[in-house]
């Protein structure tokens, strides 16, 4: 797959189905993948990232249609949980990579899940995690799938990650030594690290996913209330800057989590938004 350079316009951008609520039941307008594909083909985007739930049994039918549509899906949302009390099995696991596989998209997300039980601190769960991931390596490469471990904001520590920087990616990518395992860079999690820069540049080559949103001043749920970019108080360029200085040269991926905003709004409005916003402020 060749990857968009994010220099391009739109024509480097991605939506996050998540954008429009759908990775959450009872949330956004309910549109099956077929009118998501043809709204954001109608508006030039260059690709698309699904959720696992939206999927099914229909990953290769829908990967067509997006490349029929003259786009790429760009990545799939996201592995279950590989650490914590609520860690998914393997087999679990290498069903997530099978459906990026057969999606067409060479990126699958990987959100840790919390510490595991009995732990202290994260390293040792760090540990945990680099021995699960890497026995799925080998199984991922050889379907065409990379894993790109998600530092989540340290609010989400022991709960939903033992991945809070990026250095603590970097390092978990260092013991797995494989080719195919690298980091996913999210603006929301990582907007307040002041060594975002060194950091990026020390993962140079490994950068599989750039996410972005703002991260509102006062927030009013650490999971729900993510604000469209231009809203919040993110350096945008400064970040898209260490991203690009790494090397990475795929699509800008618009995530917004946004209950109390933008997923009561017509999927229209957001579109159309976050292509805006993308011109102007990233």
């Amino acid at each position: 797959m060749a990857l968009s350079d994010p220099s391009g316009g739109r024509s480097g951008l991605a939506l996050n189905t998540a954008t429009l609520g759908h990775n959450l039941d009872g949330y956004g307008a309910g549109w099956p993948p077929e009118r998501i594909i043809d709204a954001c083909a109608e508006r030039g985007l260059a690709g698309i990232v699904f959720w696992r739930r939206e999927i099914g049994a229909r990953a290769y039918e829908i990967g067509e249609r997006v490349r029929a549509a003259g786009m790429q899906v760009a990545g799939l949302c996201r592995t279950p949980f590989i650490t914590g009390q609520e860690a998914g099995t393997d087999g679990e696991i290498k069903a997530s990579v099978e459906m990026a596989a057969a999606l067409g998209t060479q990126v699958l997300t990987v959100v840790t899940g919390g510490t595991e039980p009995g732990t202290k601190g994260v390293i040792e769960s760090q540990r945990i995690l680099a021995d699960r991931v890497g026995r799925i390596a080998d199984y991922a490469s050889g379907l065409g799938v990379s894993l790109a471990l998600e530092p989540l904001n340290p609010m989400f520590g022991g709960n939903r990650t033992v991945l809070m920087s990026v250095n603590d990616a970097l390092r978990v990518c260092d013991w797995i030594d494989a080719p195919n395992v690298g980091i996913a860079v999210d603006v929301y999690h990582v907007w307040w690290d002041t060594g975002l820069d060194d950091a990026c540049a020390a993962a140079k080559g490994r950068v599989l996913g750039y996410h972005i949103c703002d991260w509102l001043e006062n927030t009013a749920d650490m999971l729900l209330d993510r604000g469209m970019m231009g809203d919040g108080v993110a350096d945008l360029k400064a970040i898209r800057h260490a991203v690009e200085k790494a090397d990475f040269r795929g699509m800008c991926e618009v995530e917004v989590f946004s209950a109390r905003d933008w997923w009561r709004r017509e999927p229209e409005e957001v579109l159309d938004t976050m292509i805006e916003r993308f011109e102007t402020v990233c």
